[in-house]
């Protein structure tokens, strides 16, 4: 029970890597706090009662926290409920695809209202609870796409970018306060999703099985348990000293790399 006695808010865990980080530090003894926009409540409603048949303690909570209203009234619900926030996994995103040309105003500020402006409001609204309780850690879901990403994403990777920064920032900021702020920067992850967008997006139904080898050398995508596997490492108490840290979680190196075939 490496997070016994915690309580825990991860933005976006209805479905995909949010879902599974939530499961695995429920597993782990935290108390979760659920969230996801309200047309994912049916959904977040179901991974909640299911943590608590396996013997966890969770909730849910629906707010779009593009709205920055929402990211305050989100973190005051956890304290409300719970008492306390001890962790913050920012793992709500939109995954927004354009180019230059399609990307207004309106796609940008969208994009980045929600992966970007909301970590920065929540974690600025859980920075006096950080302070009460001598300290906290968050947890930053980021993308290696926020090194370049592609063509035809352009916004999604400007969003994941800033969020990189914001990282070793806070991280540099907050150190002394015993505040830890660290990242994930995810690679291809095989989530439902992911699934259905690469469907839209002209790919057999049968995609996953069938990834080239330049992306999956290793032979499949990761999973979203893999990387919740990798929250727990960082949010534990186990690696208090470990902040600032950006973790690519990939199959092959960003940088260097020489695809072999």
């Amino acid at each position: 029970m490496r997070l016994k006695g915690k309580v825990a808010l991860v933005t976006g865990s209805a479905t995909g890597i949010g879902e599974a980080i939530a499961r695995r530090f429920a597993s782990e003894g935290a108390a979760v706090m659920v969230h996801d926009r309200p047309v994912c409540s049916i959904a977040g409603k179901k991974v909640v009662e299911s943590i608590r048949i396996d013997g966890g303690k969770a909730e849910f909570y629906a707010a779009d926290v593009a709205e920055p209203a929402s990211c305050i009234a989100l973190v005051n619900e956890v304290v409300h409920h719970f008492g306390v926030i001890h962790i913050l996994v920012n793992n709500a995103a939109v995954m927004t695809r354009s180019n230059l040309e399609t990307s207004d105003a309106e796609i940008f500020d969208r994009t980045v209202s929600v992966n970007l402006r909301a970590p920065l409001l929540l974690i600025r609204a859980a920075l006096p609870h950080f302070r009460s309780n001598g300290g906290g850690s968050v947890l930053n879901i980021g993308s290696i796409n926020g090194y370049c990403g592609e063509a035809n994403q352009l916004a999604y990777s400007i969003s994941k970018g800033g969020l990189t920064t914001m990282t070793r920032n806070l991280a540099d900021a907050h150190g002394h306060e015993r505040i830890r702020v660290n990242q994930l920067n995810v690679g291809w992850v095989v989530t439902p999703n992911e699934r259905q967008l690469k469907i839209a997006e002209g790919l057999p139904v049968d995609w996953p099985e069938k990834v080239s080898p330049v992306f999956a050398p290793f032979g499949r995508l990761l999973s979203p348990n893999e990387i919740a596997y990798w929250a727990v490492n960082f949010v534990s108490d186990e690696n208090p000293l470990i902040s600032g840290s950006i973790c690519e979680i990939e199959q092959y190196p960003m940088i260097g790399r020489n695809a072999v075939k």
